[in-house]
């Protein structure tokens, strides 16, 4: 599903990926984790196409991204890959089904397809009945559930998300680490997590933990308990969740 092969990202004379290479099967559930600084969120947006590498390359489901032009990578990304941030992102001057919508609108599809879609969305997530809430009327459970509901839209491949989490309470949280693996099953995406939140990292069925922009072990096997370190370059497997 994602080949990533001696992935290099500088910002001027620091480098903040130094050769990451990665596989990642149809259908998994991946963390990657690390300390403030590894590179996680650089990776991710590399990834996604939101930002470019400046060296190597990145293939999904049989695309090679990196060598797409702006308008194709644009056009992939809202096909193939939908995103959950940290904070939602939810546009405040439109209801929760409207910013459900707009990345099938984007897609060109009919109006009355994309509102079908995101009503079956909002009620398979439990917010049928706030379809028509605006964000500020909403939780902050709530509002990351709209966001899911939004990156879910178009069927896309894969699911990329950001610290979603992070900005949620105990209750909140569990039940949206429950949600990612709910929707693997229901609809067979590909999940890529970054998170400080080690009750998350250990329910994936595989961590990368990165360390100063290279990838220095893998856990798998999470969630059975039944925990394999493949560590790379070093004797001790790293405690990078911080």
């Amino acid at each position: 599903m994602i080949d990533i092969k001696n992935i290099t990202k500088s910002f001027g004379s620091l480098q903040v990926l130094k050769g990451i290479s990665l596989h990642i099967n149809q259908g998994e559930v991946v963390s990657i984790v690390g300390p403030s600084g590894a590179g996680k969120t650089t990776l991710l947006q590399i990834i996604g196409t939101l930002e470019g590498a400046d060296g190597g390359e990145i293939i999904i489901n049989g695309k090679r991204i990196d060598k797409m032009g702006s308008v194709e990578q644009a056009r992939f990304r809202n096909q193939q890959i939908g995103f959950v941030f940290q904070f939602h992102q939810l546009l405040p001057e439109f209801t929760a089904l409207e910013n459900v919508m707009i990345p099938a609108l984007i897609a060109k599809k009919s109006k009355k397809e994309a509102q079908q879609r995101a009503l079956e969305l909002l009620d398979y997530l439990g917010l049928k009945e706030r379809a028509n809430h605006k964000p500020n009327e909403l939780s902050g459970g709530e509002k990351q559930r709209v966001a899911v509901a939004r990156a879910l839209i178009n069927n896309p491949a894969v699911i990329l998300a950001d610290e979603p989490s992070g900005s949620l309470d105990s209750k909140n949280k569990a039940e949206l680490h429950q949600l990612f693996f709910d929707l693997r099953d229901k609809f067979g995406q590909t999940f890529v997590i970054v998170t400080h939140d080690e009750e998350l990292a250990l329910l994936t069925d595989r961590t990368i933990h990165l360390k100063d922009g290279e990838v220095i072990n893998e856990t798998t096997d999470n969630n059975e308990n039944s925990r394999t370190d493949h560590t790379i370059g070093q004797e001790e497997p790293t405690d990078s969740i911080a």
